[in-house]
């Protein structure tokens, strides 16, 4: 088995990495993160900028003092670096700040013209949040995918050719959250762009992984728009980005609207205001906005080559490990070679043992947090289980019963910059002990929820609670 070259470390950049977290023994562990693809823990240099920024902040936008001043430029650069981020040119485009990838993309479909008759064309790998938003607004088509899980490039074409001349949009991901499946973005803006059409590329995924480059705007390769997240880039503190064209937002009034997305108001007309603003209805999250530009600063100074290619390491060596264990099935790509093509994100399940199980015990023993479940995927999730019409129906009705002890899923693991060979070993110690049914406690099934809580434990978690919280 090949050990992977250390290419990068960025642990002593990532906040709470050596804390201590209670295990159903009585000991006490430095906690192993491998539910990044969920959500990233923060970077320190986003904490220690914050704590520089926090004596200054104030209002922004109008206010006359000094902090106001502040704070309004350090929110207006905020845009200014994810547009480097990403590659977009601020002379024709914008970001648009919001809560997460989830707002954005829900902007996004009242945003952009769909006629009655139109289409969005998306896939079957979605997360919900890039094909739910869609259903209310348009009528949408699923590409479909490979028994694997990757995009079906022949079946995107031929619904390009199908829906020629009622496309909207095509909305597809940059990166699968359950498989890490990259997608040819570029390959299918140029395909899109030659059907009369623009794209929205979902990076919520990608963005901390790979380097997004929307490509100039007359490129036939541009990316129209980008959506992102900071809480999946280091900076977890409630932001989100949607990137696009002016023209688009400026070609009809906001869907939120109230103060700061005007220009001129009377009693009997509105006139709005320009982008962003218009699209960034409200007092904004400025320290939200500080941290994900800190974030992603950070991710361009290290490289995001690095970032790739030490991910890329982590996932070569955990196939390589998964592939020599007995009894272990593991969704989408199983070739340690083939490691380069996707994100450092493994579904897997282990051969007889519920995944709700495989996680709680993960995290109840060996203090490592993976997720487990269908990832907000439950179409690509069934298909990749190959779950039969027969049976689908079945668990269907028991959850909508309050019944979630049937839910299929698998076991997810999902790397970060940060994490190490040491992470995925003690992952990989305990799920041995699991298949070899060598694990200490007795485990419940909570019907409603289908997690697995283990018997007569009482978890400390008071012990940790925030301050002021303990009587809540």
């Amino acid at each position: 088995m090949t050990t992977p070259i250390r290419t990068l470390n960025l642990r002593d950049r990532i906040l709470g990495l050596d804390e201590q977290v209670p295990l159903l023994d009585g000991r006490r562990v430095p906690y192993v993160n491998l539910d990044n693809a969920a959500s990233t823990p923060p970077m320190q240099d986003v904490m220690d900028e914050l704590s520089r920024f926090m004596p200054f902040y104030s209002s922004v936008h109008r206010g006359t003092g000094f902090k106001s001043r502040l704070s309004t430029e350090v929110y207006e650069r905020a845009h200014a670096t994810i547009a480097e981020f990403v590659g977009a040119d601020l002379s024709t485009n914008c970001v648009i700040f919001g809560k997460n990838t989830t707002e954005a993309i829900n902007k996004l479909s009242y945003r952009i013209p769909i006629s009655d008759d139109a289409v969005v064309i998306t896939t079957m790998m979605e997360h919900h949040s890039n094909d739910l938003p869609w259903r209310g607004r348009a009528e949408v088509v699923h590409v479909a995918v490979t028994p694997e899980g990757r995009l079906d490039e022949d079946d995107f074409d031929r619904q390009l050719d199908k829906y020629a001349g009622r496309i909207a949009l095509v909305a597809v991901s940059g990166a699968s959250n359950v498989t890490g499946f990259i997608q040819p973005i570029h390959e299918l803006a140029r395909k899109t762009h030659d059907h009369g059409t623009m794209i929205l590329i979902d990076a919520a995924q990608l963005a901390p992984r790979r380097k997004v480059d929307m490509k100039p705007d007359g490129d036939p390769e541009h990316l129209d728009f980008v959506a992102i997240s900071a809480h999946k880039m280091y900076a977890p503190f409630g932001t989100g980005a949607l990137i696009g064209p002016d023209e688009v937002f400026l070609s009809a009034p906001p869907e939120y609207r109230g103060g700061g997305t005007v220009d001129v108001v009377t009693a009997d007309e509105v006139e709005w205001a320009g982008t962003p603003d218009r699209d960034e209805a409200g007092s904004p999250n400025v320290i939200g906005a500080l941290a994900m530009a800190v974030a992603a600063q950070v991710l361009m100074e290290v490289g995001m080559d690095q970032v790739a290619a030490h991910e890329q390491e982590l996932v070569e060596y955990t196939l390589e490990r998964l592939g020599a264990m007995k009894g272990i099935t593991v969704y989408g790509e199983t070739d340690p070679a083939r490691a380069g093509e996707k994100v450092g994100v493994i579904p897997f399940n282990l051969n007889g043992v519920s995944q709700s199980l495989v996680a709680a015990i993960l995290g109840y023993e060996a203090g490592v947090g993976v997720r487990s479940g269908c990832f907000c995927a439950q179409p690509y999730v069934v298909h990749l289980l190959t779950l039969t019409d027969e049976v689908s129906p079945m668990w269907r009705e028991q959850m909508l019963g309050g019944d979630r002890s049937s839910m299929p899923g698998m076991v997810r693991m999902s790397f970060g910059c940060y994490n190490n060979i040491e992470d995925i070993d003690r992952m990989m110690e305990m799920l041995e002990r699991i298949a070899a049914n060598d694990y200490q406690g007795e485990y419940q099934l909570e019907i409603a929820s289908g997690e697995y809580l283990p018997v007569d434990y009482e978890e400390p978690i008071l012990d940790f609670l925030p301050l002021g919280m303990h009587s809540t």
